[in-house]
């Protein structure tokens, strides 16, 4: 029985030509170094790209649209949907410490040094270019590899240069930018994030509200290269630059990377409201002890991090919809900076849960996760699927990449969506979208494609 809503039509999108560059502000971190080491383990066949949902992930299509008629259904994503390949990425970037990539890696402490050692002529000859950096954004973190300029329009024009340069010295036909940073303190809009002419003008005033991650975003955007910000810093995300990036017709993503504790969330969440639990309180801490859980020990960076997690659980619960169940819970997070642990975090959620008559129960969640591991694959799927955007000439915020953040930029007067299942099936049908393909309307009346969340 058919269960689409539109007809079959062309696709939208040409299949890929060249090298991508994949360019990494914070390029010597954990995140990165993972990233680009994992990148180049999964191309000489020493592991799989676990995590990944344009490496593994799976689609359905309509009969009409598959590769074969009649073919397998789901397809693989990759298989069917115009993606660079790994073969085709080149990665460079920016940081504050002059390390390689293998050096990184090394200090990282993520992977096993085995490993690293079998990568070290892959990693070895990749050098970070000089970062824009100001310690009063990320006040417990410094380095000696940094740009010097009288002005931050200085600044951006240096990015600008090493954008083009690296694009002509690799041979590269189109680039992305995944910012892989550190989080800055918090910050709130103000007037000179308003309107390009008012941010362009502060860059060459210095306005002190300007913050490295938006000079980065608006290099990227005004060079027509599509930037995801992998932090909860504003970043991308201010309205002058989602104006730049319409008129300069550049994709954006963001904010802030959903790994460990809040992945956890919107998975479990989004269950217990469904079933019309109540929830009274739910209580989130964590301990890590890499470069990113050194920065949040300052209260400002924290607080920018903990508005990001913050928001997840009252999108999912609307008490206002759902008062009798959620109005009252409690939402604490704590994130404790803890050496030994490096880049093994451990997460704990205690949530207060009530039932039938309102019998309280609880849940009890451990999580001990490596969160460079689960960062890795989300860097690769935002580089792949931003690169797709751009191609499809698909511009401003890209809403359907959701799935990737923890507090997903959204389109003006839209209410982002937090539940990692609706996400994937926006995500997916965008997908089949510039596929061409129809979108199902998940109604189970034709059991094959009754939920796509392979």
């Amino acid at each position: 029985m058919q269960t689409s809503t539109t007809q079959t039509r062309k696709s939208v999108t040409e299949a890929p030509k060249g090298k991508l560059g994949v360019l990494l502000p914070g390029m010597s971190g954990a995140v990165s170094t993972t990233f680009m080491a994992g990148v180049e383990a999964v191309k000489k066949g020493l592991g799989a790209p676990v995590g990944s949902l344009t490496q593994l992930g799976k689609i359905r299509l309509s009969p009409e649209n598959r590769p074969k008629e009649g073919g397998a259904n789901p397809c693989m994503i990759k298989d069917v949907i115009p993606l660079s390949g790994l073969s085709d990425l080149v990665c460079g970037g920016w940081d504050i410490f002059p390390d390689t990539a293998y050096k990184a890696s090394l200090k990282a402490r993520v992977l096993e040094r085995a490993l690293i050692e079998e990568l070290k002529g892959e990693l070895e000859n990749k050098f970070p270019m000089p970062a824009v950096f100001e310690r009063e954004f990320v006040k417990n973190l410094d380095g000696p590899h940094k740009k010097k300029a009288k002005t931050k329009m200085d600044y951006a024009e240096q990015l600008m240069a090493d954008i083009e340069g690296f694009k002509k010295e690799n041979d590269l036909k189109r680039l992305v930018t995944v910012w892989c940073g550190s989080t800055e303190v918090f910050q709130k809009i103000k007037d000179v994030h308003t309107t390009v002419e008012k941010f362009e003008r502060g860059l060459k005033e210095n306005d002190p509200d300007i913050a490295p991650s938006s000079i980065y975003a608006y290099a990227s955007i005004f060079s027509g290269v599509p930037f995801a910000n992998g932090a909860p810093n504003l970043g991308c995300g201010i309205p002058a630059l989602t104006e730049l990036a319409e008129t300069k017709k550049v994709p954006l993503a963001g904010k802030d990377f959903k790994t460990g504790q809040t992945l956890m969330k919107t998975i479990i969440a989004p269950g217990i409201r469904s079933r019309k639990i109540g929830v009274s309180g739910w209580f989130s801490t964590n301990i890590l002890g890499n470069r990113d859980g050194e920065v949040l020990d300052d209260p400002m960076s924290f607080k920018t991090k903990e508005e990001s997690k913050m928001s997840v659980l009252e999108d999912i619960f609307d008490p206002e919809a759902n008062p009798e169940l959620y109005s009252d819970y409690y939402h604490k997070v704590r994130i404790n900076y803890y050496p030994p642990r490096g880049d093994n975090k451990e997460a704990w959620d205690n949530i207060d849960i009530f039932g039938w008559l309102g019998y309280p129960m609880q849940i009890k969640i451990n999580f001990l996760c490596k969160d460079s591991i689960l960062a890795a694959p989300v860097v690769l799927d935002l580089a792949l699927f931003m690169d797709l955007a751009s191609r499809s000439n698909l511009y401003g915020v890209q809403e359907w990449l959701s799935f990737y953040f923890k507090s997903p930029m959204v389109g003006n007067g839209l209410t982002p969506v937090h539940d990692v299942f609706l996400q994937l099936i926006k995500l997916k049908d965008m997908l089949r979208h510039l596929r061409g393909d129809v979108t199902f309307a998940h109604l189970g009346l034709n059991y094959e494609d009754i939920y796509d969340l392979s």
